[in-house]
């Protein structure tokens, strides 16, 4: 069973000796920096391990902006060891259900263009591009729909 779990003192060393493949590392920042960016801006970055049963093989970072409004899924990243297994999908549908409860009806990402592995995976659940980039990264925007958005 898929889960997604918060990150905290007993499950942060979990987090950072997961890796992507070598020719993913350019793609997402490391789980060192992004736990210390949800330091730096506690309260609207909500960091969460990925589980599969009582494993961590994953992490996402969920971002509020309160000062607009927006909501970002600000880091994803499953461990190279558990890719290709379905595992990233079903902890995207996870971190659609905890948008909705944060009352999120708009979601925002970006992604390295040259990621094609997560355009495919982004776009199976509705995420089109705005036409913007930001840092060098294809922004997508995804709009919440009760009945959509599963895979």
């Amino acid at each position: 069973m898929i889960q997604l779990k918060e990150i905290n003192e007993s499950n942060f060393r979990d987090c950072i000796r997961l890796n992507v493949n070598e020719n993913q590392k350019t793609f997402v920042a490391t789980n060192v920096y992004s736990i210390a960016q949800a330091y730096i801006h506690y309260g609207s970055a909500f960091p969460y391990g990925i589980y599969q049963d009582d494993k961590m093989v994953g992490f996402v970072m969920l971002g509020h902006n309160k000062e607009d409004q927006e909501f970002w899924l600000w880091r994803f990243m499953i461990d190279e060891k558990f890719q290709d297994q379905g595992i990233g999908t079903k902890a995207v549908q996870l971190a659609l259900e905890k948008f909705k409860e944060m009352g999120a009806t708009e979601i925002y990402l970006s992604y390295e263009p040259e990621n094609h592995i997560a355009d495919a995976l982004y776009r199976k659940f509705g995420w089109l591009p705005t036409g913007k980039v930001e840092e060098g990264e294809i922004v997508m925007l995804l709009t919440l729909d009760k009945e959509e958005n599963h895979v």
